[in-house]
């Protein structure tokens, strides 16, 4: 096997001496540029696995050099170094495209782990249909193909990243392919829904508590930070998060340390935060139900996922996808569609997205009579109905399904104490008389988000 080769890019003498000393106890061989016209002559001379540069250079700027080796090299990655605490220097970076930012003085084994990162990418796949959740992201249209392609160029660097879009259309699948992309991929991924803890348990489920500290506790917890060391964070919903929990959601991204409920000391903590929610964070920082400096942290890089309506195109192959699915896991032959129903799932507009028509199919395949799915079959009337909310429940409800029926009472019901809570599902669940547990149960069941 080649050795890997590093591109060290400081005007100072001694740093690049550091930083090349380090890399080469890695078995990395080490070249060195004091500027930049150096960097672009060595640059075209041999391929490079890694690339770390200062950002003052005496004939440039390292934000130039990571925004050319991006276009010119994208599978090279690339870091930045920054003055100590200048956060907004390495914003800019990793905005650009830096694979990570380390500051001065340089921590070498803070270096060591982000080499060893960076060097993980050459043996990430190359492209989304050669992982096991990339099947889930399905669909050839440009809405499609620039999502992936945006997925493809976060995946490389360590950057926060807010995925914004509506209910169904797939944020979490999103989260699971920039993480099996990066560098973490061989670490733990942990989903968080920050709109289904309760308020009081929050420190503790994120941060973890220490035997009898916590309510009594009779064990350790580790939390969601611990759980995810040295992987990847995904925080689902998370304008869903109070102002108290926010203040320590940012303390915990700003110093890398938790403390755990109950504990004396701070833990180290290496996790890549990435978050989404149907919400616009940057409305509710102005509406100031959001705090602006964790806005910035968490909003390094912004990924829209498009509506199911904006890519219609797509919706043929997402048909065959999931009959072909729930039809392998009902053990029975691939069910087809008659004219009729494959023309109004085409016209239907799907404000459920993604996730409406995956239930519209497994309730059609479950339901079908035969090796054929009808307009019958699918129950279109009935979506439509209940989501028709200026006319009488009674007289929206099919009466001929009875399980249908129920559903879509059910629901309503929820819907309306969500609704009347402000979507906090503790206070919803009280209001409706079950426990939180029942309520995740039916609002997953029923696809309320």
């Amino acid at each position: 096997m080649n050795r890997y080769a590093a591109l060290i890019i400081d005007d100072e003498p001694d740093i690049r001496t550091l930083i090349s000393m380090t890399l080469q106890r890695m078995d990395l061989d080490c070249y060195q540029a004091a500027n930049v016209s150096e960097a672009l002559s060595l640059l075209q001379q041999r391929p490079y696995h890694f690339c770390i540069t200062d950002m003052k250079l005496p004939d440039g700027n390292g934000l130039d050099i990571i925004e050319l080796c991006n276009n010119r090299y994208p599978d090279m990655p690339i870091a930045m170094i920054t003055a100590y605490g200048n956060m907004e220097l390495g914003v800019s970076a990793l905005k650009a495209g830096a694979f990570d930012v380390v500051a001065k003085p340089i921590d070498t084994e803070r270096l060591r782990e982000l080499v060893k990162a960076a060097l993980q990418l050459t043996r990430v796949p190359a492209n989304l249909d050669t992982i096991p959740s990339g099947n889930g992201l399905l669909g050839t249209s440009p809405g499609m193909q620039q999502l992936k392609e945006r997925i493809y160029k976060v995946a490389r660097t360590q950057a926060p990243v807010f995925i914004l879009g509506e209910s169904g259309t797939g944020k979490e699948l999103v989260a699971r392919l920039i993480h099996h992309q990066s560098a973490r991929v061989e670490q733990p991924f942990i989903a968080v829904n920050c709109g289904a803890i309760p308020r009081d348990l929050m420190e503790s489920e994120f941060f973890g508590h220490q035997k009898g500290s916590f309510t009594g506790a009779t064990s350790d917890k580790a939390g969601f930070f611990r759980a995810a060391q040295g992987g990847t964070l995904f925080l689902d919903e998370v304008a869903e998060l109070s102002m108290d929990m926010q203040a320590k959601l940012l303390r915990a991204i700003q110093e890398k340390h938790i403390r755990s409920v109950g504990a004396e000391q701070e833990t180290p903590v290496d996790v890549r935060i990435l978050c989404a929610s149907h919400k616009d964070l940057a409305l509710l920082v102005q509406q100031e139900k959001f705090r602006q400096d964790l806005y910035f942290r968490l909003n390094v890089i912004q990924i829209d996922v498009p509506r199911l309506a904006e890519r219609s195109e797509d919706i043929p192959m997402l048909i065959r996808h999931f009959v072909r699915k729930y039809s392998a896991d009902w053990g029975m032959p691939e069910l087809q569609l008659d004219a009729d129903a494959a023309h109004a799932l085409l016209e239907y507009t799907y404000p459920g997205n993604v996730r409406e028509l995956e239930n519209i199919l497994q309730r059609a395949v479950t339901l079908a009579e035969g090796e054929t799915i009808s307009l019958a079959d699918l129950n279109l009337h009935e979506v439509a109905h209940a989501s028709n909310t200026d006319t009488p429940q009674e007289e929206r409800i099919e009466t001929n399904n009875l399980e249908a029926y129920l559903e879509n009472i059910e629901r309503r019901a929820i819907t309306q104490a969500l609704e009347a809570t402000r979507w906090n599902k503790t206070a919803a669940a009280e209001k409706l008389g079950i426990s939180f547990r029942a309520l995740r149960y039916r609002c997953k069941k029923l696809g309320i988000d």
